[in-house]
Formats: C-alpha cells, structure tokens, sequence
C-alpha cells in the first residue's frame, strides 16, 4: 500500500531549461545535530565551484536557529509536510525509516526540471555538475553496496559487503582510489564526522579518519562560507548564482516558511 500522500500534478519538462532551475537538494528533520553534515555538504559544493544552489527540505520540527544557520551559508530553505506509512503498516516499518517517507515531498518541488539528491551526512570533493546533464527521461542513483546493519550479526554479513560468496572478495587495497573519489557517504555506524569517536567497529581504520579529517577541513574552512564567497574572482558567478537564489527565496518565488519546532 502507497504512503499517505497528497497527489499533485506532474511537472511538465521543457526541452530547454534555463540552468538556473537545476539544484541539489537534501533532506533534514529535527533538531539534531544533522545540521552540521548539511552545513558541510553546501560548502563542499561552494569548495568544488559547483554553480547550482541546495535546496533543504526541512520538516516542521527543524528550529529556526537551524534554518537560520542554513541560510547563512546559501542554502534555499523549504519546508515540507510530514509524509507517514498508513496505519495499517506501520507495524511493518522500521521506527528508523518511517522518517524517509517524507523525502517524497521532493517530488513536489516541480519548480525545478532536474534536481541531484545528496544525503546530510554526504561530503563533495570534485566538481559533479556535469549530472545534470545526463539524457532526461531517467532515475539515476548510486547503488547502496554495504549491508544494512539490521542483519549484519548473521555471518553471511559480517564481511561487510552483500557478498554471498566469500572465497571471490578481493582482497582490498589500501585506499587506492583516495583521490579519484568524488562523493563520500559517511553512512557507516560511528563514520559521522561531526560524531566520530574512532571507537566502533571498523571506524578505527586509516582510510575513515583520513576521511573524516577530510570533512573537517572543509567544514572549519571559513573562506567557504557562504558570507565570503565572492572575495576571489574564482567564485564569482558561483556568488552571482547563489544570490540570485537568495532574491528568489525572499521574494517568495522559492518559498522559506517560518515553523515552530514540533518537538
């Protein structure tokens, strides 16, 4: 059975669109400490030079003094009604998950032809526009290869990976693509930067907290925030672009609506 959801019409594409209706968007709910993997992943992208705006789809519970810290680093704020599984179903949800129902809102966001999906918790170190320009018409999505933690403590899972048949893994090297990586998902139980401790399991290694150090050079890095872009000619029309989205936003074109917290 579909999730409550409210129908609405479906978004007309135009064979030519205007750049500046593309955007990355993410996702954030309550008033945890997720705001500070969004505040990182908007200045990934100004850090890469990417030129399209991101969006965050906040739900009602999000504060003000985090929706206020999003705007202060040039992201387009929107909020979102909570979407739930019907209430027959919901035995069959994982509490964790039912949230994610509400990612289906983005779908609504019609004022823009195409848009990039990016994870809070998910860091930019190359420049990946060029998506944006892959034939319309498709879903694009990265496949999720790690196991769900749900079912690693069977010992088909503890390898890490939805590898069936062991005696064919190959042995991994040492972080041999460190710098052909272009997006890192810090999905992995303990990976959270803005959490890490390097205490759970398999977090202790190497290559994560290189990672991890990786994200907080970007995150502590003031140049890239968003009130000093601009400052060198490198980023001026990232600037220009940005704040012509942050004209939109005020003049209700994109739409910024002050909620309380409901938590």
């Amino acid at each position: 059975m579909a999730p409550n959801i409210t129908s609405g019409k479906a978004a007309t594409m135009t064979p030519k669109v205007p750049a500046l209706v593309r955007a990355y968007v993410t996702f954030l709910a309550g008033n945890g400490d997720y705001v500070k993997g969004v505040v990182g992943l908007a200045k990934g992208l100004r850090k890469v030079k990417s030129k399209y705006p991101l969006v965050v789809a906040v739900l009602p519970d999000v504060p003000e003094d985090h929706r206020k810290i999003l705007l202060a680093q040039g992201c387009l704020v929107k909020e979102i009604e909570p979407v739930y599984p019907p209430e027959n179903q919901t035995q069959f949800a994982m509490a964790y998950y039912i949230i994610n129902y509400s990612k289906l809102r983005i779908w609504k966001f019609v004022e823009y032809s195409k848009m990039i999906y990016l994870d809070g918790d998910i860091q930019v170190f190359d420049n990946i526009d060029h998506l944006f320009y892959m034939e319309d018409g498709y879903f694009y999505a990265v496949m999720d290869c790690f196991c769900e933690k749900t079912w690693s403590h069977t010992l088909q899972y503890k390898i890490g990976y939805c590898q069936q048949c062991p005696n064919k893994v190959t042995p991994p090297t040492p972080f041999a693509e460190q710098k052909k990586a272009k997006v890192v998902h810090y999905c992995a139980a303990g990976s959270n930067p803005w959490r890490y401790t390097g205490k759970e399991e398999n977090v202790e290694r190497d290559d994560i907290k290189k990672l991890v150090a990786k994200w907080w050079d970007i995150y502590n890095d003031r140049s890239l925030d968003y009130s000093n872009v601009g400052e060198s000619d490198d980023n001026k029309d990232i600037s220009v672009d940005l704040s012509f989205w942050a004209a939109l936003t005020e003049a209700d074109f994109v739409h910024y609506i002050n909620a309380p917290s409901a938590a």
